[in-house]
């Protein structure tokens, strides 16, 4: 399977020439789509339909971020002003509803996004919260209590999965006990590893999707020098061995203000470590096509993990 190791994204509700040619030559492994590329049901429709016929693959990965309330990209579309902290609280008070009101949820969700041609949303959010975690993760963690996210995630990754939509959890390996938000700056979580493996690591193992996003977060006391996204450390001894995910990895946006380095060498950095694919999300076609050339083509373990990924939709 030759799909280069990035994910891409662009600037408008339609393709241009350009961005055309960027998805039937240059072969990316799939795209993320956000406010700036959805209008109308209609729109969309013909949007990821264009994309995946310049793909010549009719499952072709279209992802969103589509959380709900502070985290929708579908925010004029549909209406789901609910968040995952209302889960994790209405579980503490009653499990059953909780559970009930969850899997009609996401078979809602799942039926909107497929009928717009999206087959990947990053949810769940499996970062716990604590006393100081910055405001960007917020209401959009199920709880601070490390038992119920991965009951929650788990049951999220289930019913996605049963509906034919792939689950991205984020951010591994947790983002909670971060108090800065890696958009603007590199956060620094000092706690040592067997603090961080007791809670925040909890929730991620075990899990049973297809697809993890990492953590642009320097955690000092395992590695000083690296965030997640370019740690092999953290990636091979904590996100594949303590944590045991077996699925594909997906660098955090590569754009953020969190990685010091230009677009290039993050890209460059994030493979090097571990990561399986890169993500770019400003949507620059420049940049696209500077990324794309220097990455090289999806490994081995990524191809297998891709095919199974075809096959799940079925």
């Amino acid at each position: 399977m030759k799909r280069k190791a990035i994910i891409v994204s662009i600037k408008g509700v339609k393709l241009s020439k350009r961005e055309k040619i960027l998805l039937s030559k240059e072969k990316p492994w799939g795209i993320i789509l956000f406010r700036r590329n959805l209008n109308t049901p209609k729109q969309i429709k013909e949007l990821t339909s264009n994309i995946r016929s310049l793909t010549k693959n009719k499952k072709f990965p279209i992802i969103i971020d589509e959380e709900g309330q502070s985290v929708s990209r579908l925010e004029n579309l549909i209406s789901h002003n609910i968040s995952a902290n209302f889960f994790g609280n209405l579980f503490k008070n009653d499990k059953n509803a909780c559970f009930k009101i969850l899997k009609e949820y996401l078979r809602s969700l799942s039926k909107i996004l497929k009928d717009l041609g999206i087959n990947i949303n990053t949810i769940p959010v499996l970062d716990i919260l604590r006393k100081k975690t910055n405001k960007i993760i917020g209401n959009r963690s199920f709880s601070n209590d490390k038992k119920i996210v991965r009951k929650l995630g788990e049951l999220t990754v289930k019913n996605l999965h049963s509906n034919k939509i792939a689950s991205i959890i984020k951010h591994i390996p947790g983002h909670g006990a971060a108090k800065s938000d890696s958009h603007k700056k590199m956060p620094k979580v000092p706690l040592s590893l067997n603090k961080l493996n007791t809670k925040d690591f909890y929730p991620f193992k075990k899990s049973k999707a297809k697809l993890a996003m990492t953590a642009h977060i320097l955690y000092s006391k395992i590695d000083k020098r690296n965030v997640a996204t370019f740690s092999k450390d953290i990636i091979k001894k904590i996100i594949r061995k303590k944590i045991g995910f077996k699925g594909i990895l997906i660098s955090d946006d590569i754009s953020m203000k969190a990685l010091k380095y230009d677009l290039l060498t993050n890209a460059e950095k994030s493979i090097k470590a571990g990561c399986n694919l890169v993500l770019y999300c400003a949507g620059n076609t420049n940049d696209n096509f500077k990324l794309i050339k220097s990455l090289p083509y999806i490994d081995k373990f990524t191809s297998k993990k891709t095919s199974e990924f075809y096959k799940f939709l079925r």
